[in-house]
């Protein structure tokens, strides 16, 4: 059973604080949407109670046109009683009374009209607008100004022919300028609303552009941007169908704000943002807990080889008065190893923190002289079966470091295997890389701690700080760049360990 440890607390409290920040984000984005939805919503009736007033005010303008239409037909018979009353005064062959003739040229008010010789030459004009008032010739300025209608031709019969020139009336054209001001009123009404709606107006055929509003106007020369833009009030908003007076049917196209539509995308990007704030701080407090852990293993280390030393040195001491003794102890010669040992023990809590010095070593006779010295210490239950290469194979390594780590693993597979068992260590030359396999019979790691038993603090044993197997990956992966890990491993059957380091 895996004792409660520093990091099965932290794994937990890292679980609570990430349900924290779920909850966090998903209070915050649901709120978010919340307000976006009834802004668009709101914004929608907004819209839809613009256009139902541009669909009354577009009746009322119909109207209105209707109306100017039926003033443009009196003012018309106005025009011909006047050129007709004309005409019957100057027929000098009829004896019909002209005096109500006379009465309907002297009550004409609005009418312009000029009347000219046979060269030109104005005779007489009435109702005139300032820009003509003081002229005496008919130029082609004022023949294009009275071209709606044809002249009269009045030829009393004695020679004397004249040309009577008239057009509409003065308070009809006043009339038709307010028609077409109004006209564009409603078109700036229409495209540049005070709410800021996109806006296209198009004939009923849409295939030309009447008008447009709240939209790039460099774009809309893009017929592809207009294109998508009407694809997209579409789909939004049933365009609206109105009469649009002289210009015959319009079809008006509209949908909500670029504010909403891009408030639409705001939900995401908080998630997006708020994902991206929480990696960089995971990464930013995993690399300040790393260094931190680092210096503190360094230092501690360094502390270690310090507080070795003394003693160390003293042993050393000891050794050779039992060596200058008559009768030699029987034990010298395994405790010299022994101290030799301690001196490669405080070598390499000395080397932790340092920059590594990797050096050519054979690690065949490596790794044989440290399973040879291990295999001497433990109990002749366990079996060792050693693996390797015929001949030397150098690789890049530091001794003294690379030692612990087969001392890590191989006492991690004794502790595993209990009083009894076998260790089999097998190495494999691919030709780039070289893969060194360690494997017991012990009681297996469960699937659910393979991805923690590198981590520091992490044991199955009741006594143990966990930093064996963390302090392995360490060496391999910063000092010598190579990979460790779980090769396999099944419960109650045992686990393979494997290095690989590149040649």
């Amino acid at each position: 059973m895996v004792k409660t440890n520093l990091y099965t607390n932290k794994k937990r409290w890292k679980w609570a604080l990430a349900v924290i920040a779920l909850l966090i984000i998903g209070v915050s984005l649901w709120y978010t949407n919340h307000l976006v939805k009834s802004l668009a919503e709101q914004e929608s009736r907004q819209v839809k109670m613009w256009a139902a007033a541009m669909e009354q005010h577009a009746v009322m303008m119909s109207s209105t046109e209707e109306f100017f239409n039926k003033v443009s037909e009196q003012e018309q018979l106005r025009v011909d009683l006047l050129a007709n009353a004309y005409r019957r005064i100057m027929d000098i062959s009829s004896n019909e009374n002209t005096a109500i003739y006379l009465e309907i040229l002297h009550n004409n008010i609005s009418i312009p009209l000029v009347l000219t010789d046979e060269k030109g030459n104005i005779v007489s004009s009435a109702n005139l607008p300032p820009n003509q008032e003081e002229k005496k010739f008919f130029d082609a300025e004022m023949k294009q100004a009275y071209s709606m209608f044809p002249p009269i031709k009045i030829d009393p019969g004695y020679g004397f022919v004249q040309y009577l020139y008239y057009n509409e009336s003065r308070i009809y054209t006043d009339l038709k300028a307010v028609l077409e001001d109004m006209i564009d009123h409603f078109m700036e009404e229409i495209t540049l609303n005070s709410m800021g709606v996109p806006v296209i107006v198009t004939n009923e055929t849409q295939d030309k552009i009447l008008s447009y509003g709240n939209l790039d106007s460099i774009m809309m020369q893009d017929t592809n941007y207009v294109r998508q833009q009407i694809a997209i009030m579409r789909n939004e908003n049933e365009p609206l169908q109105i009469e649009f007076m002289n210009k015959g049917k319009a079809t008006i196209f509209y949908r909500t704000t670029d504010l909403v539509q891009q408030m639409r995308y705001y939900p995401v990007i908080q998630f997006v943002v708020f994902a991206l704030f929480l990696l960089i701080a995971y990464l930013l407090f995993s690399y300040a807990r790393r260094s931190e852990q680092n210096q503190v293993w360094a230092g501690m280390a360094k502390e270690t080889a310090h507080q070795l030393g003394t003693p160390l040195s003293s042993l050393m001491g000891w050794v050779e008065l039992l060596k200058m003794q008559e009768e030699p102890f029987v034990g010298t010669h395994e405790m010299e190893k022994d101290i030799e040992r301690l001196q490669i023990v405080t070598d390499r809590f000395s080397k932790i923190g340092s920059v590594p010095v990797l050096e050519p070593t054979d690690i065949n006779y490596l790794i044989r002289d440290t399973m040879d010295y291990l295999q001497k210490r433990f109990s002749k239950k366990f079996e060792f079966e050693i693996n390797l290469p015929e001949g030397e194979l150098m690789m890049p390594l530091v001794p003294s470091l690379f030692r612990w780590v087969l001392e890590n693993l191989t006492k991690n597979a004794i502790d595993a295997m209990g009083d009894h068992g076998k260790i089999t260590l097998d190495l494999i030359d691919d030709g780039d890389h070289i893969h060194l396999d360690l494997s017991d019979t012990g009681k297996g790691i469960p699937k659910s701690q393979l991805k923690q038993v590198f981590n520091p603090g992490f044991t199955s044993k009741k006594r143990g700080w966990g930093l064996g197997l963390s302090l392995a990956k360490r060496i391999i992966e910063d000092y010598h760049k190579g990979k460790i890990g779980v090769k396999s491993s099944v419960v109650g059957e045992g686990t393979t360990f494997r290095i690989t380091l590149k040649k």
